[in-house]
């Protein structure tokens, strides 16, 4: 028996499987993006930067 093609019901569950994709990843993303974690990383590696800043560059004797 011959596989038969139905091209409009396969754009249909394409479609409807995006469609199911984009309205999850937004909360995902909002969830990756936004947490604490990155903020926290950043203020530290800022305060690093500063610090080094004020002490100048490292002089090294041998």
């Amino acid at each position: 028996m011959p596989h038969r093609a139905r091209p409009m019901t396969g754009l249909l569950v394409f479609m409807g499987v995006n469609l199911v994709l984009v309205n999850t990843i937004s909360p995902v993303y909002d969830f990756v993006c936004f947490h604490p974690y990155w903020e926290r990383r950043r203020e530290r590696s800022r305060r690093e930067r500063e610090a080094a800043q004020l002490n100048g560059p490292l002089k090294t004797t041998n």
